[in-house]
């Protein structure tokens, strides 16, 4: 229950005003695949809250693969009255509920361990998977707006003299590159969602996330971050492989919550906003914050290879769109966000 009253916290102190300005969500049906991952289950809880706190009355379906377990892994969530499960492939959907409003198409996982060992069948959901979803929100006749999850990653690398992303960026991916499997599944996914509202018409807006921290992330996902949390909970030493130049930026997982329902409902059709903070921190400076969090600090470690520097690179989003076009703010500060999410793991 502690884990829970703070993750409810983290979302009360990132709200920043949102609750008042998200008033077309009520009494609506609200449509979340890949409801069960790190994306749907934040979502879940910020639609808990605006049910609970603000009276909204929102009825959430979190549609996944084998969504079942989420009963067991999230019972405080799945045992809602205002939660369904639904599961199901999003590949295999061919009709959806005629009572939806809004839909967050946010199926796919983003772990490049995943990628690497099927990039077949992660293109074959992505791109299949998007299709199968906006050609069904087509039927909707009570649809107000869908929302495809897309990724920062379609903007390919980003060097290190580049400070940040903007949307109108339009950077390089190497399509013959098997690595580059959920980059160009995800820049397909954007084609067909700028399509879908170009030639039938229907209202999708996307939203292009970068890196994010807190709870219901696994430390065992194959992140910079992630692996310092483990090594720092473990009694360190903090280990980068590498020379820790590479930048990176994260927001926390309340402030992602809110910006995805805020696009989802504000955002205009065919629009895109980046999802993520613009506070850009080295790895060799992440580590280091990680350590200090810790009673005594925690060690440091560096392995740098020679080969590696011409591999260093950014993944910091410019989200000034976002800002302008519809109010949204970073709350929680990286050091901060970092705090909070230390103490989750360590209470859990």
């Amino acid at each position: 229950m502690a884990n829970n009253d703070s993750i409810r916290g983290d979302l009360r102190g990132a709200e920043n005003g949102l609750a008042g300005r998200l008033d077309a969500l009520r009494d609506g049906v609200l449509l979340v695949t890949g409801g069960t991952g790190f994306m749907g289950r934040w979502l879940a809880e910020c639609v808990a809250l605006l049910n609970d706190e603000h009276g909204y009355g929102i009825r959430l379906r979190l549609l996944a693969r084998r969504a079942r377990t989420f009963r067991e892994t999230t019972p405080h969530l799945a045992e809602r009255p205002d939660v369904a499960l639904i599961d199901q492939d999003v590949r295999g959907i061919y009709e959806l509920d005629q009572d939806v409003n809004w839909i967050v198409h946010a199926a796919a996982s983003p772990d490049s361990r995943q990628h690497a060992m099927d990039p077949v069948g992660l293109l074959h959901t992505i791109g299949l998977g998007t299709h199968r979803v906006l050609e069904s929100a087509t039927t909707l006749p009570a649809l107000r707006k869908a929302l495809v999850v897309s990724s920062g990653h379609v903007n390919g690398p980003q060097p290190l003299d580049v400070a940040c992303l903007p949307e109108s960026r339009h950077g390089t991916v190497d399509c013959a590159s098997v690595r580059s499997a959920y980059a160009e599944a995800k820049r397909y996914a954007e084609a067909l969602a700028a399509a879908q509202v170009v030639q039938k018409r229907t209202p999708v807006t996307v939203a292009r996330p970068f890196a994010f921290v807190g709870p219901y992330q696994s430390l065992a996902r194959p992140w910079a971050m992630n692996n310092f949390f483990r090594d720092a909970l473990a009694g360190g030493p903090i280990r980068i492989w590498g020379e820790g130049a590479d930048v990176r930026s994260y927001m926390h997982a309340a402030d992602m919550a809110w910006w995805l329902l805020a696009i989802l409902v504000l955002g205009g059709p065919g629009g895109v906003y980046n999802v993520g903070s613009p506070e850009g921190v080295s790895l060799r400076e992440l580590a280091a914050l990680i350590g200090g969090l810790f009673p005594g600090g925690r060690e440091v470690l560096m392995h740098t290879a020679p080969h590696q520097a011409a591999h260093q690179s950014a993944f910091v989003p410019d989200v000034t769109r976002a800002a302008e076009e519809l109010g949204l703010a970073v709350t929680l500060p990286l050091k901060e966000a970092l705090r909070r999410t230390l103490r989750w793991h360590q209470d859990a």
